[in-house]
């Protein structure tokens, strides 16, 4: 492990090195989950489609959930690591692995005991209602499997290794795409197929991740006694961690709101805006993958005192995302039936898409400014800003603009995708008025321990 990487160099090209693995996940990512709607796409029938976009939202929370708490422990990791202490980033990494072990019996009970609520709650048309009852519940039975590479993923980003989460992420996906290539193609299973192929995936690949760990020089030795909950570090970590799974379970259950409302306009449109999703999941690979790299080394120049260095981060993390999101939204808007048409080729899906992706695409040039500043934020330590801000957005314009839209006579799915970029606008204003109040200093984690062993 490469102590100083991100303490050191040129900023410029460290940045990009550390965020390009990431891009490359992000990438596989929306690969690996756009295999499951691309292949029901060909294979079945529109209620299969819809019956994954809906199941998916539903997952998307679960995995919101863990993903923000294991966002606290890159934090922490990356503050120690920054900051040298290699007993304190052990002890973290023990309480990290024992915690999400209970913390996933309890979600994978959750799951599958609430999944007709879920299916209920979400008003999933009824011709898609028992495949969506058979993707949520087989993949609840996997959310150890999330859990753990969540887990995992969020340890080495705290320790400055990028390269390996990708690693992982590819074999899932090579995985998930042959399982869903046999099991929904030739076997004809549907969404209950492409669910089985996701969680045989993600199992797969915690396996394997967890054998690398073990062969590496990583900073945790995986003896029986080190598998324990050291209080201190567990309660820093819900500190940080809870406030961004609170804003990641709350974003999706807007986003849950919004499906509900558009699953009454009809299936296509239920389709359509899972169709959506997942080209909207492409377009924000970029300031998601800065949002990651921005927050880990911030983290660690934190950690080692280099305010000003993680500052300088943040600004090259902007102007490198905007590149990237100005790309995104001329595609988008140039060839928006197209992009749907990859997804599922019908007309109808196709048509009402290409209206949700026109209104929709303005969001991915105004996220790249959310994005990264939510990573800068968040590796200083300031999460509880960063969730109060994001549920103000949502709650406060994302949700009721999209209630109150799609009541007027004659809305389209046009009007609705306006939300997102509205609610991105004013958090955008309220971030930047905190940048500039200074008040993301002071949040580290490690300048009132005392001082531990040197790496």
């Amino acid at each position: 492990m490469n102590q100083k990487g991100l303490t050191q160099g040129d900023i410029k090209s460290t940045l990009l090195r550390f965020t390009l693995p990431f891009l490359a996940a992000s990438l596989l990512q929306f690969l690996y989950g756009a295999a499951d709607l691309i292949i029901v796409g060909r294979f079945a029938d529109t209620a299969g489609v819809s019956a994954v976009s809906t199941g998916s939202q539903i997952m998307m929370a679960v995995t919101g959930l863990i993903m923000g708490l294991a966002s606290g422990g890159t934090v922490i990791i990356g503050q120690y690591w920054g900051a040298r202490r290699r007993e304190d980033v052990s002890a973290t990494i023990g309480t990290m692995f024992t915690f999400f072990t209970i913390l996933a019996v309890a979600m994978t009970a959750l799951v599958t005991l609430c999944t007709n609520l879920f299916v209920d709650l979400m008003r999933v048309p009824a011709a898609a209602v028992p495949q969506a009852r058979q993707y949520i519940f087989i993949c609840g039975c996997g959310v150890l499997f999330i859990t753990g590479y969540n887990m995992v993923s969020g340890i080495l980003r705290g320790l400055g290794d990028s390269k390996n989460p990708m690693i992982f992420v590819l074999i899932a996906c090579i995985a998930n795409i042959i399982g869903d290539l046999i099991l929904v193609g030739p076997l004809q299973m549907g969404a209950a197929g492409a669910a089985i192929a996701t969680v045989a995936a993600q199992g797969l690949s915690l396996l394997l991740s967890v054998f690398v760990l073990r062969k590496k020089d990583f900073p945790f030795d995986f003896r029986r006694e080190s598998f324990r909950i050291d209080g201190k570090k567990l309660g820093t970590l819900v500190k940080i961690g809870t406030p961004v799974a609170i804003q990641n379970v709350l974003v999706s259950l807007s986003f849950l709101i919004i499906g509900s409302t558009v699953n009454n306009m009809g299936l296509a449109e239920s389709a359509a805006v899972g169709a959506s999703g997942r080209i909207s999941d492409f377009c924000m690979m970029g300031p998601i993958s800065f949002f990651s790299s921005i927050s880990a080394m911030t983290a660690q120049n934190i950690g080692a005192g280099q305010d000003d260095r993680a500052k300088q981060t943040l600004r090259w993390g902007i102007a490198f995302s905007l590149v990237f999101g100005a790309v995104m939204f001329t595609l988008i808007q140039l060839f928006p039936r197209e992009a749907i048409g990859i997804i599922r080729q019908d007309s109808a899906v196709m048509e009402a898409g290409a209206l949700y992706l026109r209104a929709f695409s303005f969001d991915v040039i105004l996220v790249c400014f959310v994005f990264c500043l939510n990573g800068f934020f968040g590796g200083c330590g300031r999460t509880g800003f960063t969730m109060v801000n994001s549920l103000v957005s949502t709650f406060a314009v994302r949700v009721p603009v999209t209630l109150f839209v799609s009541s007027l006579p004659g809305a389209t799915l046009f009007h609705i995708g306006l939300a997102a970029p509205l609610a991105s606008a004013l958090q955008i204003v309220i971030q930047l008025v905190y940048l500039k109040l200074g008040r993301w200093k002071g949040g580290s984690v490690v300048e009132k321990l005392p001082e531990g062993e040197a790496v």
